[in-house]
């Protein structure tokens, strides 16, 4: 992992996440902002438009052949790493995962790029190093692109993939019944805050730095060949608001142990100390009504509200098919984890999300 502190040819100490006022995915306008801000905007109707905006899904499904069709995904955030060639891997592994999200295979990208008009141009081709290697990674190829001068970095890409539109992967399809599998830890938001504080220790940070940048192509690739109903991917609205747009899309409940999610190391020490994003808190006022998280300690009911940064897949699979898709998920040395984190139930009223503990 390299150095925090970016030294230009030029002689010039560039820290990144000093330049932004949000780092990664904490940046994410809120949901219940969003859904304020897309209120009465008429949506088009089209029969080959399979998913659109007013699905909150991951990414846009356009069919064109009976066979065929576009995924069309946009992301892009302020630095999240000091390293740039680490923040533009993490932006577009980040961007990629919409696409695998929808069970697509990526296919071209353009870089959308904001970067201050006095920041060195070597720092600037390493965030586009980083985010041109992480699409060759992922078989696909960045193709142009637009940047603009801005006082903040911000780095993305529009990603275009393809998927059999009779394969797509969605995040309403739960069903009563279903198991809840996660891939990937949490706790990316409270560590990358304390860093940006200069608090956490460079280990952890790595340990973040190295989950965000792991392609979610590999549980993708586990995931289409089980009997999955529903994915998203875990980032900007936290395990709570992904779990609530997955059982409201779905009409159903979502049961969320508190305990099962990995953590990522000395995560819930910085939440018990308070060292949380701004994004937790707009999480919390848009989901924390459909939420009934009674015993669940602060501490831990804030990390599961915390925004994640290119974070793993959640998935919902039928429960006889759970353990083979866990011990799958778990063979390939390439998905950072899997555990089973929660389970649907049939909804009845009352909270969407009902978080507590196993047994």
């Amino acid at each position: 992992m390299a150095e925090n502190n970016v030294t230009s040819a030029g002689g010039n100490d560039v820290k990144l996440t000093k330049l932004a006022e949000c780092a990664g995915c904490g940046a994410k306008v809120g949901a219940g902002e969003l859904a304020k801000l897309l209120k009465d905007i008429k949506v088009q109707r089209d029969p080959n438009l399979l998913v659109g905006f007013d699905k909150s899904d991951d990414a846009a499904v356009y069919r064109v052949t009976d066979d065929v069709a576009i995924v069309e995904t946009v992301d892009f955030f302020p630095p999240i790493a000091d390293d740039p060639y680490t923040y533009g891997a993490i932006a577009a592994t980040n961007a990629l995962s919409d696409v695998y999200a929808m069970g697509g295979e990526p296919k071209v990208a353009l870089n959308v790029m904001a970067v201050p008009e006095d920041m060195p141009s070597d720092v600037v081709h390493e965030i586009l190093r980083g985010g041109y290697e992480k699409v060759y990674e992922a078989g696909a190829s960045i193709v142009g692109g637009h940047s603009i001068y801005d006082e903040e970095p911000k780095y993305g890409l529009a990603v275009t993939g393809f998927v059999d539109p009779h394969r797509i992967l969605i995040n309403s399809g739960a069903r009563p019944c279903d198991v809840l599998v996660l891939t990937k830890a949490l706790g990316v938001g409270v560590i990358t805050t304390a860093a940006k504080g200069g608090l956490a220790d460079p280990a952890d940070v790595a340990a973040a730095e190295r989950q965000m940048m792991c392609l979610n192509r590999w549980a993708r690739d586990v995931i289409v060949r089980h009997d999955v109903h529903a994915t998203t991917d875990v980032t900007g609205f936290g395990l709570m608001g992904h779990s609530l747009e997955m059982a409201q899309g779905a009409d159903v409940r979502a049961v969320i142990d508190a305990g099962a999610p990995a953590l990522l190391a000395h995560a819930r020490d910085w939440a018990r100390l308070g060292i949380l994003p701004a994004g937790m808190y707009r999480n919390r006022h848009f989901a924390e009504a459909s939420v009934d998280a009674t015993g669940v300690p602060q501490d831990l009911a804030d990390l599961l509200f915390c925004p994640e940064t290119s974070g793993g897949l959640l998935v919902a699979v039928a429960a006889d098919d759970a353990d083979s898709l866990l011990a799958d998920l778990l063979a390939d040395g390439r998905v950072p984890d899997a555990r089973v984190v929660g389970r649907v139930e049939a909804y009845d009223g009352g909270p969407r999300i009902r978080l507590g503990f196993a047994g």
